[in-house]
């Protein structure tokens, strides 16, 4: 992990999917906690998400704004951080993606994903790995994240 915060903190773009965000928020890449879903179970259901920022390496394909649907897997989702700290988020535009509809886990101000403040880093609870092929996602909307850290590193 070392080399990976290394690499961060010279730009290297870095996604933390699920266990991934929880590890970005661990290892204090990212703030907050990850903690168990209200329900106190697991999840496993199509959802909903709102992009909130369209400036992050991983999401220069999306449009603030845009609806997405992506696949949301996960017994530790819930989303957790002290109001200062969710103050600062919203303030400096770092809420990624938040939940739509509904918030299956709980998460405070129904934030589904954030990003550093130089925006090379974001963690992401929902799977949009989980949505870039019609044949095994609910859609294909999950790909613009990948797409947009691609025509980035092509770039660089």
């Amino acid at each position: 992990m070392d080399t990976v915060i290394e690499q961060a903190k010279l730009g290297m773009p870095v996604l933390g999917i699920c266990n991934g965000f929880q590890v970005l928020c661990e290892s204090h890449l990212l703030p907050g906690a990850l903690t168990r879903n209200d329900s106190l179970h697991f999840i496993c259901r199509d959802q909903k998400l709102r992009i909130e920022n369209a400036g992050t390496a991983w999401t220069r394909d999306y449009s603030a704004g845009q609806e997405i649907v992506v696949p949301l897997k996960n017994g530790e989702g819930r989303f957790v951080a002290d109001e200062r700290v969710l103050d600062e988020l919203e303030a400096e535009g770092r809420v990624v993606a938040r939940y739509l509809d509904v918030n299956p886990n709980g998460s405070y101000r129904d934030i589904a994903g954030i990003t550093n403040a130089a925006g090379n880093v974001v963690g992401l609870m929902p799977h949009p790995e989980h949505a870039v092929e019609p044949l095994t996602g609910p859609t294909t909307e999950g790909l613009g994240f990948f797409t947009s850290v691609l025509k980035q590193l092509v770039n660089a």
